[in-house]
């Protein structure tokens, strides 16, 4: 895989984008600590691509990417149960989570085509 910095990836990108949607779709939200929760989530799915990335080390970068997929799972989680009390509409949840199931497509796929060829 050729990149340069874990900026160049695509997925880090994208993830950085639903991150910033999180606080705009929360900047409203009357439940502090849900609020808190899901853009620690968001943040922890891009911090832990780069940190990954910069282990230097495809066994350290595909453990990462699993740490960071994991918090795609836990947003997705509290997206669905940000719309059941009411802090997000149901259009604005399904958006984060499509979101979310998409970049754990996308960070299986990466983690993927970093093991070694055998």
């Amino acid at each position: 895989m050729a990149y340069r910095s874990f900026e160049d990836l695509e997925v880090w990108k994208s993830v950085c984008d639903l991150a910033v949607k999180v606080y705009e779709l929360l900047k409203n939200c009357s439940d502090y600590g849900l609020k808190n929760q899901m853009t620690r989530s968001a943040v922890s799915i891009a911090s832990n691509i780069a940190e990954g990335a910069e282990r230097n080390s495809a066994p350290d970068f595909i453990r990462f990417l699993h740490i960071a997929k994991g918090s795609a799972a836990e947003l997705r989680t509290q997206s669905m149960i940000a719309a059941r009390i009411g802090e997000l509409t149901q259009e604005e949840a399904d958006i984060l989570i499509a979101a979310t199931r998409r970049l754990g497509g996308q960070l299986q796929s990466l983690a993927k085509s970093l093991k070694p060829k055998t």
